[in-house]
């Protein structure tokens, strides 16, 4: 086994008896991890300052416990753009998953279907699209990132749609990743069995010649045909029947504009951290966001969330679902596809006690006047 995925597995078919809450799957990954790999997934880029900031972010808002409501016919069931999900709790599109378990986005996949959860399939798995489909369940879309030749972005596009896939989040935010300090100075490299499987055939970029002078940067990663720009999405848009999502959205301009291009929804995300080091946190986007925007209009949120309660608070500012990354990473490590499910499972649970307990029977009833905004003592002064 290669020591950048080693891990010490739970026993098969058994959950850790430490595990309490979604939350103490993070606490406990670190043990089933090989150290490199655990600094590159916890970690961010940069100093890592966007991915504390997604999780602080959470712990401005409390919630107003509500009297006397009858919630018995409760259900935490939701319909986005005419589909209707068991929960607003999905999977994240996260790449290279063998590097938490040998079973890696098959695994996933198959706690997706057992806890009726949609899955987002990312285009960097380490297991081939065609794959992840087969054990998937019915809630299954796929993540796209733009390849530097037209027909690699079609042929995927063609697999998805022919394997099933309901709609294409293409992500927009990631063209720039800057390296993670704490993954390199843990010495991580990516180990041989987590190269992109759904790339395999696929031509490398072509190189970009930089003359002198240039800028690596902008005449080399954002060159045109490099990076992805608004007449490519209007291509892509063109190019498929399946709604289009795009997902690494912080700007209530851009909000606003991608709507009016034809999009069928947008994920409120900062990439978990792992792009511009010092964005804002993703919650602390969406209200602007979902203000901005024609009421309806849908909305997905990720980064940062740990706890049913922050579901909760997602929703609450205006999110119709959220996706689920590190955690999914954490429990996958810890107990693979049963650790996932139960992870979900508890994720749910916990989302129930929040909405039971504010007086909300269903999604729809989890609104802003559900929480209070807390200003710190030295906030005020």
């Amino acid at each position: 086994m290669n020591p950048a995925t080693a891990s010490f597995q739970a026993p098969l078919g058994q959950i850790p008896p430490q595990i309490g809450c979604a939350r103490d799957y993070e606490v406990l990954a670190r043990r089933f991890m090989a150290p490199p790999s655990y600094e590159y997934v916890a970690g961010g880029s940069g100093t890592d300052l966007t991915v504390a900031a997604n999780l602080s972010a959470f712990t401005r808002w409390a919630l107003y416990p509500r009297l006397l409501r009858d919630v018995g016919a409760g259900h935490t069931a939701v319909t986005i753009n005419g589909e209707r999900f068991a929960h607003p709790i999905f999977l994240a599109p996260v790449a290279f998953q063998k590097l938490a378990h040998a079973g890696g986005e098959i695994d996933t996949a198959r706690a997706a279907h057992a806890t009726d959860t949609c899955l987002v399939a990312s285009t960097l798995s380490s297991c081939p699209l065609e794959d992840v489909a087969r054990v998937a369940g019915p809630h299954r879309w796929f993540q796209l990132y733009f390849q530097a030749r037209r027909e690699d972005t079609l042929d995927l596009l063609e697999r998805a749609a022919q394997e099933g896939y309901g709609a294409i989040v293409v992500t927009l935010d990631a063209t720039i990743q800057a390296a993670s300090l704490r993954a390199l100075r843990a010495g991580f490299r990516m180990p041989a069995d987590c190269a992109a499987a759904n790339l395999r055939g696929h031509p490398p970029a072509p190189t970009v010649e930089l003359k002198a002078g240039d800028s690596r940067i902008f005449q080399g990663v954002m060159a045109s045909g490099q990076a992805p720009t608004w007449r490519d999405l209007a291509w892509l848009l063109g190019e498929t029947t399946l709604p289009v999502w795009v997902k690494g959205v912080l700007h209530p301009h851009d909000a606003c504009a991608l709507a009016a291009a034809g999009v069928a929804g947008l994920v409120v995300s900062n990439h978990g951290g792992r792009g511009l080091d010092g964005a804002i946190a993703s919650l602390d986007a969406l209200p602007a966001i979902r203000a901005a925007l024609e009421p309806g209009f849908p909305l997905l949120l990720d980064g940062g969330i740990r706890s049913g309660a922050d579901v909760f608070k997602a929703l609450a500012l205006g999110a119709d679902a959220v996706m689920i990354g590190r955690l999914q990473m954490y429990a996958l490590s810890v107990a693979g596809a049963l650790g996932v499910a139960h992870m979900l499972t508890l994720l749910r649970e916990e989302l129930e006690v929040c909405m039971a307990l504010t007086g909300c029977a269903t999604v729809a009833d989890v609104r802003p006047d559900a929480l209070a905004r807390i200003v710190s003592i030295a906030a005020e002064k």
